[in-house]
């Protein structure tokens, strides 16, 4: 039977390429979107890989969803949440709402999504769960203590579900990834880009490859004995 994965922001930049990488290795991946439904067909229509569109952040939509995808397909055996946003601000003028929604959609989308395939993953016997965070929650960010902060408490998220699943054959782990070579990065103005590139001891951007590959790692099964751990793929950056 072959195994499932769901990958959240899963249809461009890292998400994407993870999707290709969980793929390639044999899972059947949906990849979920929530706004960008042209770019998420043709993902689609190129790699075959399965999409679904639905906000991670709403509890109705994710509860609703993955009863249906587990109907469809089954237990999922990997939740990869890669989804996040931005609303950047310095704190003396980010508004609630910027606030707000980058908590829903970053953070409690976690729970709303653990929770959902917890139970199927305990039945199963294996799971694997992982959570992308940034370099920007392990050090901070200027203009992104929303962003910051919710990267950070994927942290203690995970290192907490690790403990209460740990006996069940379920892992659950962070990868902090530090500048990747994505299209969000590249549209970042050349002199900052420059200024960026300079604080990292490689000299040079990641590639969305090297963070899917650190995902096939901890998915697999002799990665068994690895959970509650952070893996900073940033470079040296942090």
């Amino acid at each position: 039977m072959t195994s499932l994965a769901l990958v959240t922001g899963g249809t461009r930049g890292i998400g994407a390429t993870i999707s290709r990488e969980l793929t390639e290795k044999g899972y059947h991946v949906i990849a979920t979107y929530a706004h960008n439904s042209k770019a998420a067909n043709t993902f689609h229509n190129e790699t075959g890989i399965s999409v679904e569109l639905f906000d991670v952040g709403d509890e109705s939509a994710c509860k609703e969803t993955l009863s249906r995808l587990a109907e469809t397909y089954g237990t999922i055996d990997v939740l990869v949440h890669n989804a996040g946003i931005t609303a950047d601000a310095t704190l003396q003028n980010m508004t609630s709402d910027q606030w707000h929604r980058v908590i829903q959609t970053n953070l409690n989308s976690c729970f709303y999504l653990t929770q959902a395939v917890l139970e199927g993953m305990r039945a199963k016997g294996f799971g694997r769960l992982i959570y992308l965070s940034s370099v920007n929650g392990l050090k901070g960010q200027r203009g992104q203590a929303n962003y910051a902060a919710t990267k950070a408490a994927l942290i203690g998220f995970a290192k907490s579900v690790a403990l209460e699943v740990a006996t069940k054959g379920i892992t659950a782990n962070v990868i902090a990834p530090g500048y990747i070579d994505t299209e969000m990065v590249r549209a970042v103005p050349e002199a900052i880009l420059t200024k960026i590139i300079a604080q990292i001891p490689v000299g040079r951007l990641g590639a969305a490859e090297e963070i899917a590959h650190c995902v096939s790692f901890l998915i697999d099964k002799k990665a068994s004995f690895i959970t509650g751990s952070v893996i900073n793929a940033n470079g040296g950056m942090y």
